[in-house]
C-alpha cells in the first residue's frame, strides 16, 4: 500500500499505487499530496475532503456544507427511548432513500450523536441483505458519510439503519430537557423538540434541509405515568415491558425536518372540535391547565378561518398546542404540535393583562397560519425565510382582525413597520432575501427584516393589488406548490396570474382567456408583480421620498434613506413604489407607480395640502420640501380629523398633542430613546429636564386614567403604558398611587387583587425598596403568580440596588429559581436601567461563551441582548469598548450580524448627540416648565 506523492492537481489514475497496480483511493487533494486511506474502501470520488480523525487524516467525501442530491429521502421511521432520570436518549432511524446519481456515499446530517451501527439495504431489487457500513463524520459541516460497500444505483431505493444515543439538549434546542416545579415544590423534567431551523440532526441522522421533504412515522418509548405526543395522533400503544410503553404514532404528511416535533410529558390537555372537525388540544403541566380555556377558544376559531381564507382543507386530524416551561423564542409552527411559551399560550382571566391577551391571540394566529405558508408549502432554501416568517406575521393582522375585532390589532400593525425601519435603515441591514449558509447565518435571517418587513411589504403588496386578487394570488400559489418548496418568483408568479385572470373576469368576455398570448403578455407587462417585489426583497432598505407641489404639478424624487451622514448609500438602488396620496380636493386614495429616480405627477387642480403613504401602508418614508409640512401641520391645528390615525402617526414629530392610542406610545417610543442617550452619558441635569418635559407633555392624559381595567383593549393597553411611564419617570401624583396600592397588596401578602393595566406601574414603585423587592420576588416564585412573571421581572429588573440587579442576571444563568429562557430580556431590562447598564454589559462580556453555547450563535436571543445592551450607548470611549471586546472574539462570534448593528447604532447616537446635545440643551433652558 502506497502513499500518493503527486501534485494535488493530479487526478487518482496516475498516483504510484495505480501504476504498480494497486487499489487506491487517492484523488484531488487540497494538500500538498493525497494521504494514505485505509485499503479496502470503495474508490474516492472528486470533492472528498481531509477530516481529521483519531487515527490522522482521511478523506470525506463531500466538501460542501449543502447536501448533495445525490440520495433523497422518501420516508423515515424513528423509534425515540428518552430517559428522564438519566436526561439520555436512544433512537433507531430507518430511512428509506432514493438514488438520483450513482455514488459510493449516503451524505446526511447528524449533530452529537454517538452512532452505535449503521447498515445500508437494498438495491437491485431490494434483494440483498443489510450491510454495516462505516461511518465517517465531519462535525464542521454537522455531516455523516455512510460509505457503501458498492456503488448506489440510479433508480433504485435503499433503506439505511442507523443506531444511536445522545444526551437530552441542555440548550433550547434539539431533543431538550424541560422542567417545572408543582405547587409542592416537586420539580418533574420532561423532554420536547425545538428543531427549526438545523437542529433536527441534534435528535436523530437525517436531510436536514428544508427542500427534503419526506413522510415520517414515529414511535415513542416512555413510562406508563408519561404522555407522548408527535405531529400525527396515536394509532396504537404497545407495553413492551411493566415499566415501558412504546407509542406509535401515524404516518405524516411529507414535510420538512425542521416541522418534525415529539415530546416526553406529565402534561393535561383540555380539547374541543372546530367546525370542519379539526380536533384542537391544549397541553400545559397540570396546575395551569385550568389556564388554557382562552387560547384553546382562540385557536379553534382561527384554524376554521384559514380553512375557510385558503379554501385548503387543514390536512392533519388533530392540532395540538403545547405550553412548555422552558422555551427559547415565542413559538413553533410544527405541524400538528405547535409549541409555545407557557406565557404565549396560558390565559388568566383574573390575572393576566390585555396586553397578554393581545400577545397570546397573535401568537396563535401565526402559527397557525404557518401550518399553510410554511408546512404545506416551504421555502427552499433559508435565504426566503420570509415566505414563512413575513406570511405568517401578515397573517397575524388579516386572521384576528376578523375573528377577534375587539382586539382591534390593526391599531399595532404601524409598529411592526416601524420596527422592521429601525433596522433597515443601518448600512449593516439585509435584503429580505440574503444567501445564507451555515447555521449561525441562517439563525440570524430570524429577525425583524424576515418578519416585519416581510409583513410591511406584502401589506403594501396586498394594498396595491387590493384585497380581492392578493388573496385570489396566494390561494393559487398554496394549491400549485401544496407539499412542495418554492422561491420568490413563485408567489409572484401566482400574485401575477391571479392579477390578469382578475381583470379578465372584470372584462366579463367570453373570448378572453389567461392563456391568451396577445392579452397575457400585455398584462403581464404591466402587472408584473416580480418587477415590483424584486426591488423590495433583493435589495437591502427603503426610499424615502422627497416631494415638492408647484401649482398642478408634484416633483417626486425617491433615494435609499440611511442613518448617519458617514455612511454613503450604495449606488443605483431604487425602488417601484407604489405610491398613495390624498389631497385637500379629495380623500378618495389616488395612486402613482414611481418606478425611476424622479418623476412629475400632475394632479387635476391646484390642492393647499398633500399627504402621501395613506394609512402608512407603504414601506417608505416621505419627505416634503418648501411649504409641504407647513400646509400639513396647519391642516392638523385646525382639524386632526381630516387624516387617519396611522397618517398622523407617521408625522409623529408635528403632531404630539393630537389624541390617539396609536399617537400617544409612538410618541413615547421615540422621545425616550432621547434622554436614555444621556442617562449612558451621566448627564442628570439636562436628563432630568427633559424626563420633566416629556412626562409634561403626557401629564393632562396620565392624569385621566383610571386605575382599573374598564375600557376597550386599546384603552387598557394606553393606560398599562402611560402609567408605567409615568411611574418610572417619578412623576410624583403616579408614584403615590402607586405606592398606595403596593402597600395594601404587601398588606394582603399578596392576595389582594390588583387590576392587571396597572400591576406593571405598582411592582415597578414597589420593587424601588430591597423590603419592596424581596416581597415580590418572593411572589415570582409561586406558580400562582406565573402569568405575571413578566411584570414582576421588569420591575426586579429596574430597581436602583446594583447587588440585587447583579444577583437576578445570574439567576437567570442558573436557571433554577429564575428561568434561563428569560434571561435574554432581563439582561435587557437591566441595561436599560441607569443603575444597571454598566452591570449588564460586563455579564454579557463574562459569560459571552456561556450564553453562546445556550442560546446559539446568531439567535434572535444572542442578537436582542447585544444589541439591548449597548443601543444606548453614545460616546467614543464606549464604541472602542464594544469594538475591543467583540474583535477579541473567535471569528464565528465577531462576524454576526448583530454586532455590526451594534457598532452602527452606537456610531450614529454619537453623530446625533454631537449635533444635537447643545441645541437640546438650550432649548431645554430656553423652554423651562
Amino acid at each position: 500500500w502506497e502513499v500518493c506523492s503527486v501534485g494535488a492537481s493530479m487526478r487518482a489514475y496516475e498516483c504510484n499505487a495505480i501504476k504498480s497496480g494497486a487499489y487506491c483511493t487517492a484523488v484531488y487533494c487540497s494538500q500538498a499530496c493525497c494521504l494514505n486511506v485505509q485499503p479496502g474502501l470503495p474508490h474516492a470520488e472528486p470533492g472528498w475532503n481531509h477530516v481529521a480523525s483519531g487515527n490522522g487524516s482521511k478523506l470525506f467525501p463531500w466538501d460542501k456544507m449543502r447536501l448533495p442530491k445525490h440520495v433523497t429521502p422518501v420516508h423515515y421511521d424513528l423509534i425515540i427511548h428518552p430517559n428522564l432520570t438519566t436526561l439520555t436518549f436512544t433512537g433507531f432511524a430507518k430511512i428509506e432513500v432514493t438514488v438520483n446519481q450513482q455514488t459510493t456515499s449516503v451524505i446526511l446530517h447528524s449533530k452529537h450523536l454517538q452512532i452505535t451501527r449503521a447498515t445500508i439495504q437494498g438495491g437491485k431489487g431490494n434483494s440483498y441483505a443489510e450491510t454495516e457500513v462505516m461511518v465517517w463524520e465531519h462535525p464542521p459541516f454537522e455531516q455523516i458519510a455512510l460509505l457503501a460497500p458498492e456503488p448506489l444505483q440510479v433508480g433504485q431505493n435503499y433503506t439505511v439503519h442507523i443506531e444511536y444515543s445522545a444526551n437530552l439538549s441542555e440548550s433550547f434546542h434539539g431533543f431538550y430537557k424541560s422542567s417545572y416545579r408543582t405547587q409542592e415544590g416537586e420539580v418533574r423534567v420532561l423532554a420536547i423538540t425545538q428543531f427549526e431551523p438545523t437542529a433536527a440532526r441534534m435528535a436523530f441522522p437525517c436531510f436536514d434541509e428544508p427542500s427534503f421533504k419526506a413522510q415520517f412515522s414515529v414511535k415513542i418509548r416512555r413510562e406508563p405515568k408519561h404522555l407522548a405526543l408527535s405531529n400525527m395522533p396515536i394509532v396504537r400503544s404497545v407495553n413492551i415491558s411493566k415499566w415501558l410503553v412504546e407509542d406509535h404514532f401515524d404516518v405524516s404528511v411529507k414535510m420538512s425536518t425542521y416541522l418534525v416535533a415529539f415530546m416526553v410529558s406529565d402534561f393535561k390537555s383540555v380539547s374541543k372540535m372546530t367546525r370542519h372537525g379539526i380536533k384542537i388540544s391544549i397541553y400545559a403541566v397540570p396546575d395551569k391547565i385550568n389556564q388554557a380555556d382562552y387560547a384553546l377558544d382562540a385557536a379553534v376559531k382561527l384554524l376554521d378561518f384559514y380553512e375557510d381564507y385558503f379554501s385548503i382543507p387543514y390536512p392533519l386530524p388533530k392540532q395540538d398546542l403545547a405550553a412548555i416551561p422552558d422555551f427559547q423564542s415565542g413559538a413553533m409552527e410544527n405541524w400538528g404540535l405547535t409549541t409555545y411559551r407557557e406565557s404565549a399560550l396560558l390565559y388568566d382571566s383574573e390575572k393576566s393583562s390585555a396586553s397578554s391577551k393581545l400577545w397570546i391571540t397573535m401568537i396563535i394566529a401565526h402559527e397557525l397560519a404557518h401550518q399553510w405558508f410554511g408546512n404545506l408549502v416551504t421555502m427552499e432554501w433559508w435565504d426566503d425565510l420570509w415566505l414563512n416568517e413575513g406570511f405568517a406575521k401578515f397573517m397575524e393582522y388579516v386572521s384576528v382582525s376578523v375573528t377577534h375585532p375587539e382586539l382591534k390589532v390593526e391599531d399595532y400593525f404601524l409598529g411592526k413597520c416601524f420596527d422592521a425601519m429601525e433596522v433597515d435603515a443601518l448600512n449593516s441591514s439585509h435584503p429580505v432575501s440574503t444567501p445564507v449558509e451555515d447555521p449561525a447565518q441562517i439563525l440570524e435571517m430570524f429577525d425583524d427584516v424576515s418578519y416585519e418587513k416581510g409583513a410591511c411589504i406584502l401589506n403594501m403588496l396586498w394594498n396595491y393589488l387590493t384585497a380581492d386578487v392578493f388573496k385570489a394570488g396566494i390561494v393559487q400559489y398554496l394549491r400549485n406548490y401544496s407539499y412542495q418548496n418554492t422561491k420568490n418568483e413563485d408567489l409572484w408568479n401566482s400574485l401575477t396570474n391571479a392579477s390578469i385572470s382578475c381583470i379578465i373576469l372584470y372584462l366579463n368576455s367570453p373570448f378572453l382567456s389567461p392563456s391568451d398570448p396577445m392579452l397575457s403578455g400585455q398584462l403581464r407587462e404591466s402587472l408584473e408583480v416580480g418587477t415590483m417585489m424584486n426591488t423590495w426583497t433583493l435589495q437591502k432598505g427603503f426610499p424615502l421620498i422627497t416631494v415638492m407641489a408647484k401649482g398642478k404639478n408634484v416633483y417626486l424624487q425617491q433615494e435609499h434613506y440611511m442613518k448617519g451622514s458617514h455612511f454613503s448609500p450604495p449606488t443605483g438602488y431604487l425602488w417601484h413604489v407604489p405610491l398613495t396620496y390624498i389631497t385637500s380636493k379629495s380623500d378618495t386614495v389616488q395612486r402613482f407607480l414611481l418606478t425611476t429616480k424622479t418623476d412629475v405627477l400632475i394632479l387635476p387642480e391646484e390642492v393647499e395640502w398633500i399627504k402621501f403613504n395613506v394609512g402608512m401602508n407603504g414601506y417608505y418614508i416621505m419627505h416634503y420640501e418648501d411649504d409641504g409640512w407647513d400646509n400639513l401641520i396647519s391642516l392638523l391645528k385646525e382639524n386632526h380629523t381630516a387624516i387617519s390615525s396611522n397618517d398622523r402617526a407617521s408625522l409623529i414629530n408635528n403632531v404630539f398633542q393630537l389624541a390617539s392610542c396609536t399617537i400617544f406610545i409612538t410618541s413615547m417610543n421615540e422621545l425616550i430613546p432621547i434622554y436614555k442617550l444621556m442617562e449612558k452619558r451621566d448627564m442628570d441635569n439636562v436628563e432630568n429636564q427633559l424626563k420633566e418635559y416629556i412626562v409634561n407633555i403626557f401629564k393632562n392624559l396620565i392624569d385621566k386614567q383610571s386605575w382599573n381595567d374598564e375600557g376597550s383593549v386599546s384603552e387598557r393597553l394606553l393606560r398599562n403604558s402611560l402609567l408605567l411611564f409615568a411611574c418610572a419617570r417619578k412623576y410624583q401624583p403616579c408614584v403615590d398611587k402607586a405606592e398606595e396600592y403596593f402597600m395594601k397588596w404587601k398588606e394582603s401578602d399578596g392576595t389582594l387583587r390588583l387590576p392587571s393595566d396597572v400591576k406593571a406601574a405598582v411592582y415597578a414603585v414597589g420593587a424601588q425598596t430591597v423590603q419592596g423587592w424581596d416581597f415580590l420576588f418572593s411572589k415570582y416564585r409561586l406558580p400562582s403568580f406565573n402569568t405575571e412573571k413578566n411584570e414582576i421581572e421588569v420591575a426586579l429588573s429596574i430597581s436602583r440596588n446594583k447587588e440585587k440587579l447583579q444577583w437576578l442576571m445570574d439567576q437567570g444563568l442558573l436557571g433554577d429559581i429564575v428561568k434561563t429562557q428569560d434571561l435574554p430580556h432581563i439582561v435587557v431590562f437591566v441595561a436599560k436601567n441607569p443603575s444597571g447598564y454598566h452591570l449588564a454589559w460586563k455579564f454579557l462580556k463574562e459569560n459571552w461563551n456561556k450564553l453562546a453555547q445556550k442560546f446559539e450563535l446568531g439567535s434572535h436571543s444572542i442578537a436582542g441582548m447585544v444589541i439591548g445592551v449597548t443601543n444606548q450607548y453614545s460616546t467614543r470611549e464606549q464604541l472602542a469598548q464594544v469594538k475591543e471586546f467583540f474583535s477579541s472574539l473567535d471569528e464565528k462570534s465577531s462576524h454576526l450580524r448583530c454586532i455590526q448593528q451594534a457598532i452602527e447604532i452606537i456610531e450614529e447616537n454619537i453623530r446625533w448627540m454631537d449635533i444635537n446635545f447643545d441645541k437640546i440643551k438650550l432649548w431645554l433652558q430656553n423652554n423651562k416648565i
